[in-house]
C-alpha cells in the first residue's frame, strides 16, 4: 500500500486495486433522524377518527329525526290560532243565542233555553258546518274535532294542504280560576292541533261574559 499526500494539511491512505490504480473514494451518506407517523399509529388515529365521526352523526341524526319541523310547527300554531279566533267571536250569554232573551239577560232566571244547559257540548241539531244550525255558542265547541282541516262553510272537502292535520276542542268553565265568584261566568278554550310525527300543539284563550252585551 502506498501513501499519497491528499489534500494540505490531510494524509489519507488509498489502497491501490490489483490492477495498479487507486481504488475510488466511497462514503455511506448517514441517515437523518426522520420525523412522522408509523403506518400502525396511522392506521390507530384514522380509527379512532372514524368511531368519533360515527358517534357524532349518530347523534345528529336522532336529534333531526325527532325535532319539530319548524315549518310545519308554524302551521299548526296558525291552524290552532285560527279556530281559536273563530271560537272566541262566537256569544257567550246567559241564554243560548237562539233565545229571545239573550241580547238583555242578566241571569239565568231570565232565560227559556239557559246556556248553562250546553255546559257539555252543542244543543241538538247545531253542527259547525250546518248553515241553518249552526253553533251559536262558544260552549257549543266542547268536544268538537275534526281529522283534515275543515273551514266552517265547507265541511265536506279539506282546506288544501292541510288534509293531514286533526285539531280538537276543550271548553271548560275557568271562572273560580280566575277568582270570579261564579264559575261559569268565565270559560277555557283549548285547541290541540296535531299532524303525524311532529309534536301537538296547544293553544288556550279565555272569554268572559260580560253581561248583558256578551255577544
Amino acid at each position: 500500500m502506498s501513501v499519497i499526500p491528499a489534500k494540505a494539511g490531510i494524509q489519507r491512505a488509498r489502497p491501490l486495486s490489483d490492477t495498479g490504480f487507486l481504488r475510488p473514494e466511497t462514503t455511506v451518506p448517514m441517515r437523518r433522524a426522520q420525523a412522522g407517523l408509523t403506518l400502525i399509529e396511522l392506521i390507530v388515529f384514522i380509527v379512532i377518527i372514524t368511531v368519533g365521526l360515527a358517534g357524532i352523526l349518530a347523534g345528529l341524526n336522532y336529534s333531526i329525526r325527532n325535532s319539530a319541523n319548524p315549518m310545519l310547527l308554524k302551521q299548526q300554531v296558525a291552524v290552532a290560532e285560527s279556530l281559536l279566533e273563530e271560537i272566541t267571536k262566537k256569544p257567550f250569554t246567559w241564554c243560548d243565542p237562539d233565545d229571545a232573551s239573550a241580547p238583555t239577560a242578566t241571569s239565568y232566571a231570565t232565560c227559556s233555553a239557559p246556556a248553562a244547559s250546553q255546559q257539555t257540548g252543542p244543543q241538538t241539531g247545531e253542527d259547525r258546518y250546518n248553515q241553518a244550525a249552526p253553533f251559536d255558542n262558544v260552549i257549543d265547541y266542547n268536544g268538537f274535532s275534526m281529522t283534515g282541516i275543515r273551514s266552517p262553510t265547507n265541511g265536506s272537502s279539506t282546506i288544501s294542504g292541510l288534509g293531514s292535520y286533526s285539531a280538537l276542542v276543550g271548553v271548560t268553565p275557568a271562572g273560580a280560576a280566575l277568582g270570579l265568584a261564579d264559575n261559569t261566568a268565565a270559560l277555557r278554550i283549548d285547541v290541540t292541533v296535531g299532524l303525524a310525527g311532529q309534536p301537538s300543539v296547544v293553544v288556550t284563550g279565555y272569554r268572559y261574559r260580560y253581561a248583558p252585551q256578551s255577544f
